[in-house]
């Protein structure tokens, strides 16, 4: 990489996807002039269950609309609970306030920004009625021991796994694991399609009530169709799908490059004080987005707008959701390691379209002015 091609800004992620991947099949579709419910839009969730190693597996509109829409085959209204992972985007107990319900924020782990088991113990109630655990950026740490309590309790277990495709705890990819699980496609995902989600399941009950929901409501009975329920079109086009197509054929190794971005960065930035998130042995974390937490010394805002500076984007990590205007309002149980977390986490950029170790090397540079003040002034 020359000097000039450093020098230019770095963007937090880039699509793992061109348009000539998907040419061909561009202009077959526009010739044939089907844009939904084609051969694409058949083929995808064959090749997402596939790859995730579960039984069903269903096109949404977006992770929101698919949390939405298990909550709904749950049958979960006003007067129940669910818990939910406290750091997560908005979007994991929007769903759940939507439907009615309340949700129960868990505080996670400081580590591994995880839902842990023992504070789900804690957090149940005798309206519990679901559970989402959200792979916080991807990683699954935890996922199992959180699946054990759920079963010993007969709650069902919804994955927010947005983040998470790629994935996997003790050999068991994200998406084969708890009840239900959600994913999104949206343009910061490994796996893209603009805009767009899906739902796995291993169970036959729940892809039957799914199949009828996401299809107006509509059985096939008797070679006729019946509306035997209230649903919805969260349908997928084909142009979108056979872009997911293409980019789920090379996931692992996309997974793969961004481990080694990972390990660049943490060869620079960690003797520097940044932490960066945790994961068990047991785990394979797809690395969705690469978060440390910042060192002590240094203010995280200030650090965004100094990486800003130097042409690198960076972001927060995600936001404690039960620190937000809405529910802090309505709630009033603020998490505290999540509140801590939004306010200490630096997202960096990571993609095939940057050099890790000058990224990396911009931001430990960008430290010197992003230093809190109480710790800049002893240094004069």
């Amino acid at each position: 990489m020359n000097r000039d091609e450093k020098s230019k800004p770095v963007r937090l992620i880039k699509p793992y996807i061109a348009f000539e991947d998907v040419e061909t099949e561009f202009r077959e579709i526009f010739e044939s002039g089907i844009f939904t419910r084609g051969q694409y839009s058949e083929a995808f969730p064959g090749a997402l269950q596939s790859y995730v190693g579960a039984a069903h597996a269903f096109n949404t509109t977006s992770a929101t609309t698919a949390l939405s829409v298990c909550l709904d085959i749950l049958d979960i209204g006003r007067g129940d609970d669910v818990v939910v992972s406290d750091f997560s985007f908005p979007a994991t107990a929007n769903v759940v306030e939507a439907c009615g319900a309340r949700p129960i924020f868990a505080d996670v782990s400081l580590e591994t920004f995880n839902m842990t088991a023992e504070e789900l113990e804690q957090k149940l109630t005798p309206g519990t009625k679901a559970v989402i655990f959200v792979c916080a950026l991807g990683n699954p740490d935890g996922i199992l021991s959180v699946e054990a309590l759920c079963k010993a309790k007969n709650i069902p277990l919804i994955i927010d796994a947005a983040c998470g495709l790629g994935s996997s705890a003790a050999g068991r990819q994200i998406g084969a694991i708890g009840d239900l699980s959600c994913f999104s496609f949206h343009p910061r995902k490994l796996l893209t399609s603009g805009e767009g989600g899906a739902i796995t399941t291993n169970n036959e009950d729940y892809a039957d009530r799914l199949r009828i929901k996401l299809f107006h409501g509509a059985k096939l009975i008797d070679g006729k169709i019946e509306y035997v329920d209230y649903g919805f079109n969260y349908r997928l086009s084909e142009l979108q799908c056979i872009m997911l197509i293409k980019q789920i054929a090379v996931l692992d190794e996309i997974i793969k490059r961004r481990i080694d971005a990972w390990e660049i960065y943490r060869q620079i930035l960690e003797p520097k004080g940044f932490i960066a998130q945790k994961h068990g042995d047991e785990c394979l974390h797809n690395l969705q987005s690469v978060v440390f937490t910042v060192p002590k010394d240094v203010a995280r805002d200030s650090l965004i707008t100094e990486a800003r500076n130097r042409g690198v984007e960076t972001t927060i990590g995600t936001y404690c959701q039960s620190a937000g205007k809405h529910f802090r309002k309505k709630y009033e149980d603020i998490q505290q390691n999540s509140l801590w977390l939004e306010q200490n986490t630096l997202t960096v950029p990571c993609h095939d379209n940057m050099d890790a170790v000058s990224v990396a090397e911009r931001i430990k540079d960008a430290i010197h002015g992003a230093l809190k003040w109480d710790m800049y002034s002893t240094l004069l």
